[in-house]
């Protein structure tokens, strides 16, 4: 008889799904910084990056603490958010309306991200993983300021100039 899942294999499952969309996370930026018009999101996307650089290996030190190994497992959700983040590239491209599209393909990843980062903190807690806790924490205050930088930038100038 199968053992019987816990809430331990559903963190550990749902890390290794952040942990695969954040790796395509940071193939996406750098494509989205040279579609980018404005040099304010260009350098957004850029700090970014670097950001989910540090994203990648505070989850490798979570999985180190957990004792697991550090794996992927495909995460369909952030692949259809990353397509039709390359949609709008490809749609809008020199458009005044590129920026505005960027933002929201954008938002929908750190949305994403949020939901994810939040559970496995939840989680984590619950389990008693303190250690774990702090490294998402960290992670998941990065991704809140991301996601309301992005609609600084985009109420402040992406809309407007999209909508004249």
């Amino acid at each position: 008889m199968a053992k019987e899942k816990t809430l331990d294999d559903l963190f550990y499952d749902t890390l290794k799904d952040i942990y695969f969309a954040e790796r395509q996370i940071l193939r996406a930026l750098p494509k989205m910084a040279r579609a980018a018009q404005s040099q304010e999101l260009k350098a957004g996307f850029e700090k970014h990056r670097e950001q989910t650089e540090g994203h990648v290996e505070r989850l490798q030190q979570v999985f180190e603490i957990v004792g697991k190994r550090a794996q992927r497992k495909t995460c369909e959700a952030i692949q259809g958010i990353i397509a039709e983040g390359e949609e709008i590239i490809d749609e809008f491209k020199g458009s005044p309306a590129i920026d505005a599209g960027l933002i929201s393909a954008a938002q929908a990843v750190e949305h994403y991200e949020i939901a994810r980062y939040g559970t496995l903190k939840t989680w984590a807690q619950t389990l008693g993983k303190k250690d774990v806790v702090a490294l998402l924490d960290a992670t998941l205050k990065e991704e809140a300021a991301t996601d309301k930088t992005l609609s600084q930038l985009a109420m402040t100038a992406a809309n407007q100039k999209a909508a004249a």
